[in-house]
């Protein structure tokens, strides 16, 4: 969840306060030495297998049956320390004062070749990192998670604003949630939220994005692990000492990026020797500007088994003019665990880099299946051991598949308890692990506060804000709005203020859309998934001052969707103007803009009068086929419009037939088409994540291949000209993540009209083109400084564009760059058809600029000589924008 988001929720949390009961346990502090508290210390029962984190104070308190128990304190950097108590029917006071950790360096022997010790123990941790995920069948836990912030700064035109609705800055602001998680292999969890301590139905203070996501991983929230398999390509690592914990021997770890900036840690990992497991962590990295600071503190749960008990997430910094900090603890306890039957062995690891391999060392053997090769106790080389264990995991997820053969990678399942905002006082403090601060209390007390006030006021107002909803509102057929009339019927207008624009063809020109919409939605069987039908009507009309003329079309919809595949089919028909090429290059505002302001009109149009007769059906998520009809008269239109607000004589408007390298006057002339269209899209090797029980696709690991084929048939004309074609086409886009090297995309698409013997304008193959400032929102979709139509095409045709974004190029080599977000980018895009030069683009531009912005500077060139540059500006590429007429 993004960080903007997270100090959103935080600052409307709105909580009742608890009271303290009468129970017994052990409560105390957790001090160094210098007598400073240690806050989020980890205070772990060994004969319970359970613990709980210190609070902020250093404070703690466990509640206990009467009987003896063993008490661990760690803390990192500190040496762990180990108390027995009696506990009978009282609380008892058990403080504790940690010393700070010696490191030795003797304990590691340094090899002949003088190699850093930690890069022997990080390649064997890397190579078990997979044994240390799959070693687990199974597990559950239980998670308590506070977030607590403060505001410390604010823009100072909403600091008034903000008072007025009760946030004061420097004042804590806390949530709490209590979950129980299960994990089932390969990759299926389950969280039922116990409790949520919050004044909103927001779902934000689940736990799930920290604690769900392991450190084995190759990636955690989509920064690079010191444990993922590309971990030397990211990392450096230098060996800092031993020290002795709970009778194992730990390591501690300096992880330093080759290249600092977001997606990498720095700081510390300690790593269990011969279990080669994580004993905690204490690592930093950023995002947007955000520093963010995670620690962990592991423990045993079971035999050579260690899992996280404490997290402490701590996020500081400024976004958009809002500063302040912010840091989540979550404790897990109460594990339950089942072994992975097939990983009870492991193996001596073997680092082949530094280490003689013995004869008898186990090698993978591709006859045999993975299970029975993991029963062998022959010790192995990590790179045998690490490709073993990735041959099992392929073994475990093809026997996990559905029967529908799709690839599940991830199952995710969510539920909120109907009692998790109804919990009361004596609940709350029977499960809160950690103590609850002075300033977290008064923040609750405010919060109490302000929940109130807003109520009343929602009660005041909610039964006229509802009736208000179902009337018309002044400018609603500007701004768009839906009124509902029960059964599943609604009626209202689509946004049409952009319809309001200027073209050289109608001068100023208004359009209006209005909707009607019938759905249904039927609950299937596995109460999950539902089926949903629904029927649309959708007229739009538009006028032109200058050209007076009125145009107006209607589209009927019909859909029905399943789960994973529907079909959608209708008719529409009208009389309208469209530009030539049916993907709207340039947008009309955009037009308007050049050609009041510039004397430049680019968008070039025609009418025709039309049937249209479509259908499509999603087989699945990764296989749709489309099948469209069209009948139609076409006409040419011309400029009846010479108006702008720039009248040097130097300038005028271009004709509104665009110029082409190889049209003739005769592919513009009225004629009429019958026209039959068809494509498959087509995604191979597409995998889902299941979240609820709804199937969703993971469209960015999978390219999208798509195929066309379209005919103009002129025997169903007698007279007039008639269309004649024939067209194939092929295009296929992805995206390669390189990881610490960048990102490509592409969009490659080529084809031919395999009969030409009549095609009109609109009817060529047309390329996006571009002849603004304004970047197209997506990195690898047009052309930037091309013209619309110059090199449209009724022959063959390849097109080609790639973008590649680095982590670090040039300006991104300064760290103080690459920290604040900023990307650097080079694309390089190329056309040729039968008829034109060879057109190529290249250019090279500034993304994520203060967050949301992008710079571009394009060149193009025809046949290798230089044709224009310009500067371009842009949405961020990270920025998933929607723009509906």
């Amino acid at each position: 969840m993004p960080v903007k988001f997270r100090i959103a929720l935080w600052v409307l949390f709105s909580i009742l306060i608890s009271t303290p009961t009468l129970a017994q346990g052990i409560r105390g502090i957790v001090k160094s030495t210098s007598s400073d508290p240690l806050p989020f210390a980890s205070i772990y029962i060994r004969n319970l297998e359970d613990g709980v984190p210190t609070n902020e104070n250093g404070a703690y308190e466990f509640k206990l049956k009467p009987g003896f128990y063993d008490v661990l304190v760690q803390f990192l950097g500190y040496k762990s320390q180990i108390k027995t108590v009696e506990i009978k029917d009282q609380w008892i006071e058990l403080n504790f004062e940690l010393e700070e950790q010696v490191y030795t360096l003797s304990t590691v022997e340094v090899n002949s070749k003088s190699e850093d010790p930690a890069l022997t123990i990080m390649r064997k941790a890397i190579a078990k990192a997979k044994y240390h995920r799959l070693q687990l069948k199974s597990y559950e836990m239980t998670v308590y998670l506070k977030g607590t912030g403060q505001m410390t700064d604010a823009p100072f035109f909403l600091k008034k604003k903000l008072e007025e609705e009760g946030l004061k800055l420097n004042e804590a602001y806390t949530s709490e949630s209590v979950s129980r998680i299960s994990f089932e292999q390969p990759d299926k969890i389950t969280e039922t939220v116990l409790s949520i301590r919050t004044n909103g139905e927001n779902q934000g203070t689940s736990p799930a994005p920290y604690i769900q996501t392991s450190f084995y991983q190759d990636k955690i929230n989509g920064i690079v692990s010191p444990l993922s398999r590309y971990a030397f390509t990211y990392y450096s690592f230098k060996y800092e000492g031993s020290f002795f914990d709970q009778n194992v021997m730990v390591s501690k770890i300096r992880v330093t990026p080759r290249s600092r900036g977001e997606q990498v840690f720095e700081g510390y990992i300690y790593i269990i020797e011969d279990l080669w497991a994580i004993h905690s962590l204490d690592l930093k990295t950023s995002y947007l500007g955000f520093e963010i600071q995670a620690k962990q503190q592991y423990a045993p749960v079971e035999e050579q088994v260690w899992m996280p008990l404490t997290h402490t997430y701590v996020f500081g910094g400024k976004i958009f003019g809002f500063e302040g900090e912010f840091r989540y603890l979550a404790s897990t306890r109460e594990y339950k665990v089942t072994l992975n039957p097939d990983l009870t062995l492991a193996p001596v690891i073997i680092d082949e880099k530094v280490q003689e391999v013995p004869q008898g060392a186990l090698k993978i053997d591709k006859s045999r299946t993975a299970l029975e090769q993991l029963a062998s106790e022959q010790p192995t080389t990590r790179k045998e051991y690490r490709k073993l264990l990735n041959q099992y995991e392929k073994e475990l997820i093809q026997e996990s598949k559905n029967q529908d053969e799709e690839s599940v990678i991830s199952e995710r399942n969510y539920a909120v308890d109907s009692l998790a905002r109804r919990r009361g006082l004596s609940y709350w403090d029977s499960i809160r692990p950690v103590p609850l601060t002075v300033k977290e209390i008064q923040g609750y007390q405010r919060d109490d506060s302000l929940a109130l006030v807003d109520a009343a006021k929602l009660s005041d107002v909610d039964s006229v804000a509802k009736k208000a909803r179902s009337k018309y509102q002044p400018l609603d057929f500007l701004y768009g709005a839906r009124y509902n009339f029960g059964k599943g019927i609604s009626v209202g207008f689509p946004v049409n203020l952009t319809k309001m624009s200027f073209n050289t063809v109608e001068g100023w020109k208004v359009g209006l859309g209005l909707f009607y919409r019938k759905y249904q939605e039927i609950k299937l069987p596995d109460s999950v998934n539902r089926f949903r039908k629904s029927f649309n009507i959708e007229p739009e009309l538009r006028y032109g001052f200058a050209s007076k003329r009125f145009y107006g079309k209607i589209d009927l919809r019909w859909s029905h969707t399943q789960p994973t595949s529907g079909q959608t089919w209708g008719l529409e028909g009208g009389k309208y103007i469209y530009q030539f090429n049916s993907e709207n290059p340039i947008q009309e505002q955009v037009n308007a803009m050049y050609s009041l302001l510039v004397r430049k009109n680019y968008m070039k149009l025609y009418e025709q009068d039309f049937a249209r007769a479509y259908w499509a059906h999603r087989v699945n998520y990764g296989l749709t086929y489309r099948v469209n009809f069209l009948l139609a008269e076409r006409r040419e239109l011309f400029n009846t419009s010479d108006y702008s607000l720039y009248n040097q004589p130097d300038r005028e408007f271009s004709s509104n037939r665009p110029e082409n390298v190889e049209s003739f006057p005769s592919n513009f002339a009225s004629h009429q088409i019958a026209r039959i269209h068809a494509s498959v899209d087509w995604r191979p090797g597409l995998s889902y994540t299941i979240r609820n029980g709804r199937k969703s696709p993971n469209y960015e690991r999978s390219p999208e291949i798509t195929f066309m084929y379209q005919r103009a048939l002129p025997g169903l004309f007698k007279n007039g000209l008639a269309a004649d074609f024939e067209q194939l086409e092929g295009s296929i886009k992805h995206s390669f993540n390189f990881g610490v090297s960048g990102k490509l995309d592409f969009n490659v698409t080529a084809g031919t009209f395999t009969n030409s013997n009549q095609v009109f304008f609109q009817d060529f193959k047309h390329f996006g083109g571009n002849r603004t400032l304004f970047s197209n929102i997506s990195a690898a979709s047009n052309y930037r400084v091309m013209d619309y139509y110059k090199y449209s095409t009724s022959g063959a045709y390849i097109s080609s564009i790639a973008h590649y974004q680095f982590r670090k190029f040039l300006l991104t080599q300064l760290p103080m760059l690459r920290f604040s977000g900023v990307r650097e980018n080079i694309f390089v895009n190329y056309l040729k058809t039968e008829n034109s030069p060879h057109y190529t683009e290249i250019g090279y531009s500034l993304d994520n600029l203060f967050r949301f912005f992008r710079v571009e500077f394009a060149a193009g060139f025809e046949n290798g000589n230089f044709l224009r540059t310009r500067p371009l500006f842009g949405v961020a590429t990270f920025i998933n924008v929607s723009i509906e007429d």
